[in-house]
């Protein structure tokens, strides 16, 4: 019998996201007897895997590349390979075409992304080794709330210094468009346009765990991820019950301790009168970031990139030069929508065959777009593609369209489309969703999502830090 199985304590968990589930194993291997409660059919969150398409095609719904589960401290101390997970690493982490026909390869190696790199290659470097020689002492200091005492002061006050600045002031130095555009690309991840705070902070970040852990895709799609979770979950007694949607936390008003993996707006509707009216307010003021334009691809080839160096990544980033990547970010980010803009795509089925039919391929794209927009943005998504792989469209066997909309009402958490659980800019980033961060004024109430500290990204460090803090109040 498990421990968590003779355990009087219990406490449960409301939503089976990558950070739900987190904080379900953590309290089980504390000996406490858990529940997950998953509106959805299906565990996972934003890492599911679907047929979106066709037959045989598996897409990710949300995350398909994978740096930060691969580096997370907390999921890097689990057997989730003896429950099936393996990880696949491309031969490069990412590929970055550029107008000329050639392309920004990212080497994971270090000495290799040097000579590629070639006059930025030492100052890049310098700039990332430090961190990737030390990333899981790194990993383990910014993966939760600043704090002061910390036992690595020194590698977390020089994260500092590049984390804070703006991507556009982090780049300066470089003297190559080719290796700006390679940062640029980086730190559109952030969501934030390129000249504001803590922008620099996701290119630092991404490049380094390129290099520390690569940047792998899970073979058979991100729902390989979450089928080891719940399956270690089940292993320390946990369980895990879908089609479970919680209206009402009084509802379950017999356990101990109440994990959300839900975001501000939700956890007032589903507490109802329970919280305090002034830490209500707080969460009615929380702001959500941008959203984005999904688009699912069914191929009946590879995408024919003019830059062959392409087909050697799993990730590949569109949108040119530093100048118009910015471009792109700062139109999002006041609420416009670029005419070209940035985006993000994934090739897996090049190096998992099991994602598709053989000699099939599927593709996974997206671009920002403001909260909650309505715009139809396939077009110019399609022709950023198609800017770089002339004859994309000619590949296309069936494509499933996801509108912030659509991606909200697949994950409630996904408010206007937002993948990261809220804007983060510097006063989200400290006070996140307010100064309690994990904890409610309700002692038994938590909130374990990504709009608690670090913030986006399937890595569990969510989950797994508000467990630990309902444990040590146990």
């Amino acid at each position: 019998m498990t421990a968590a199985a003779q355990s009087t304590r219990r406490a449960c968990i409301v939503g089976a996201g990558p950070n739900g589930l987190a904080a379900a194993i953590t309290l089980a291997q504390s000996g406490v007897r858990v529940d997950v409660f998953e509106a959805q059919p299906q565990a996972g969150g934003a890492a599911r895997t679907l047929e979106l398409t066709m037959p045989g095609f598996l897409h990710d719904f949300g995350s398909a590349v994978h740096p930060l589960a691969a580096g997370s401290p907390f999921f890097s101390s689990l057997p989730l390979q003896a429950h099936g997970l393996q990880w696949i690493h491309p031969p490069a982490p990412l590929a970055h075409p550029l107008d000329d026909g050639t392309a920004v390869i990212l080497e994971r190696d270090l000495r290799q992304a040097e000579s590629v790199l070639g006059p930025d290659g030492k100052r890049w470097r310098r700039l990332m080794q430090p961190f990737a020689d030390h990333w899981s002492d790194l990993s383990a200091e910014i993966l939760r709330p600043l704090h002061v005492l910390t036992p690595h002061p020194f590698l977390l006050a020089r994260f500092g210094l590049v984390a804070f600045p703006s991507a556009k002031t982090l780049a300066y130095p470089f003297r190559s468009g080719r290796t700006k555009a390679l940062f640029a690309g980086l730190a559109a991840h952030s969501f934030l346009s390129l000249d504001q705070p803590l922008s620099a902070a996701f290119g630092v970040l991404l490049g380094v765990a390129a290099h520390a852990v690569g940047w792998p895709i899970p073979r058979g799609g991100a729902q390989s991820i979450t089928n080891a979770l719940c399956a270690h979950l089940a292993s320390l007694g946990g369980t895990v019950k879908t089609s479970a949607r919680v209206e009402d936390l009084a509802a379950l008003s017999d356990y101990d301790a109440i994990l959300c993996d839900v975001t501000p707006h939700q956890l007032l509707r589903i507490a109802r009168s329970r919280l305090p009216t002034r830490y209500a307010r707080r969460l009615a003021k929380y702001r959500y970031g941008p959203g984005v334009f999904k688009v699912d691809y069914a191929l009946h080839s590879p995408i024919p990139w003019k830059a062959a160096e392409c087909l050697r990544a799993a990730t590949v980033h569109l949108g040119g030069s530093f100048q118009e990547i910015a471009a792109s970010e700062y139109a999002m980010s006041h609420g416009r929508h670029a005419e070209r803009p940035f985006v993000l795509l994934a090739q897996p089925s090049l190096f998992d065959p099991t994602r598709a039919p053989a000699g099939k391929h599927i593709a996974w794209a997206y671009c920002h777009a403001p909260n909650g927009s309505s715009v139809d943005m396939l077009e110019a998504l399609e022709s950023q593609i198609e800017r770089f792989a002339p004859g994309f469209r000619d590949c296309i066997l069936a494509r499933h369209v996801f509108s912030p909309a659509a991606l909200e009402e697949m994950d409630a958490n996904l408010i206007g489309g937002d993948i990261s659980g809220g804007a983060m800019d510097l006063r989200q980033f400290f006070f996140r969703p307010t100064w309690r961060h994990y904890a409610t004024p309700v002692r038994n109430i938590y909130i374990c999502s990504s709009s608690t500290p670090p913030g986006g990204g399937v890595h569990g460090m969510c989950g797994y830090n508000a467990a630990r803090l309902a444990v040590s109040r146990f």
